[in-house]
C-alpha cells in the first residue's frame, strides 16, 4: 500500500528526517584518518536519544547499529566495529530515527582525507545522480522516470548501478511502498501522486555492478572489489515540486 501523507504527517516525517541530517553533520569533523567506527555509532545514537528520538536502525530485522557505515568495497549496510578509517578510503554512513511515530533515513559518502580521481569522481557522480532523481520525483511522474535519471547519470560517466537494492516508501515504517529502484525506464512504474514521502538512494560501483553479502549476513560488497558511493535524501512528492526532508537544522 503506498500512503499519501497529510500535512501534519509530512512535518512528522520532517522532524525525523532533520534529526538523522543533524547527527551526520554533528559528526561528519570525526569522519577522519584513525577514527573508529564503533565510536562514531556510539555518537550517533547518543545524539538521536538526546533529541527524543529512536535510532531507525537498531534492532531492525535484528541490525546491531545505530548507523551503516560502509568502507571502500561495503555497498551498504556494514556493521560498526573495530574498523579504523584510513586515509584514501570512501566510506559511507547511512542513518535513521524514528520520533513520534515516524521515520527519517539519510545517508552520505565521505573522502578519507586525499582520495584518487576516482574516487573523488564517483562520489561527486553519485550524489548528482541522487540530485537527477530527486527532480523527477513531481505529481504526475512514475517510479521509472526517478530510477532512468539516476542510472542515465551515472553510467555516461563509467560507472555502475546495483540493481538489487533499492529506494522506498518512508512514513510510520522504515521501508513502505514503493520501491524506488535506481534504474529503469521513463513512464513505468508506478505513478507519483502529491503527499507521497519516498527515500532515494543511488548505490552506484566504479567497477562492475554485481555485489555479494558479506558472512555477517549483512554487508553488502562489491563482487570486483571496486569502490562503492550511497547517497540517500528523504523527500516529499508536493504540487510545487519535490521537497528535501533529510536537511539538518541550520538550513
Amino acid at each position: 500500500m503506498v500512503h499519501i501523507r497529510s500535512e501534519r504527517e509530512i512535518k512528522k516525517i520532517a522532524k525525523s528526517c532533520q534529526i538523522v541530517a543533524d547527527t551526520l553533520l554533528m559528526l561528519e569533523p570525526f569522519i577522519i584518518k584513525g577514527a573508529k567506527v564503533s565510536d562514531l555509532d556510539k555518537m550517533a545514537e547518543e545524539f538521536i536519544r538526546s533529541k527524543g528520538a529512536r535510532p531507525a536502525f537498531k534492532g531492525y530485522m535484528g541490525f546491531p547499529s545505530t548507523l551503516c557505515v560502509s568502507i571502500e568495497d561495503a555497498v551498504v549496510h556494514g556493521i560498526p566495529g573495530e574498523d579504523i578509517l584510513n586515509e584514501g578510503e570512501i566510506v559511507g554512513v547511512d542513518c535513521g530515527a524514528e520520533l513520534d511515530g515516524y521515520y527519517g533515513d539519510h545517508a552520505k559518502s565521505f573522502p578519507i582525507g586525499k582520495v584518487d580521481e576516482k574516487k573523488k569522481k564517483l562520489l561527486k557522480i553519485t550524489h548528482e545522480s541522487l540530485l537527477d532523481g530527486i527532480k523527477q520525483a513531481i505529481p504526475g511522474n512514475y517510479v521509472g522516470d526517478i530510477g532512468n535519471a539516476v542510472q542515465t547519470h551515472a553510467e555516461k560517466h563509467g560507472f555502475s548501478v546495483v540493481r538489487e537494492l533499492v529506494g522506498h516508501g518512508i512514513g510510520t515504517q522504515l521501508h513502505e511502498e514503493p520501491q524506488i529502484p535506481n534504474y529503469g525506464n521513463e513512464k513505468q512504474g508506478y505513478q507519483l501522486r502529491s503527499g507521497m514521502c519516498i527515500a532515494i538512494e543511488p548505490m552506484i560501483n566504479a567497477g562492475k555492478k554485481d555485489i555479494y553479502t558479506a558472512s555477517d549476513g549483512w554487508t553488502i560488497l562489491t563482487k570486483d572489489g571496486s569502490a562503492s558511493a550511497h547517497f540517500e535524501h528523504t523527500i516529499a512528492i508536493t504540487e510545487s515540486g519535490p521537497k528535501i526532508l533529510s536537511i539538518g537544522s541550520n538550513g
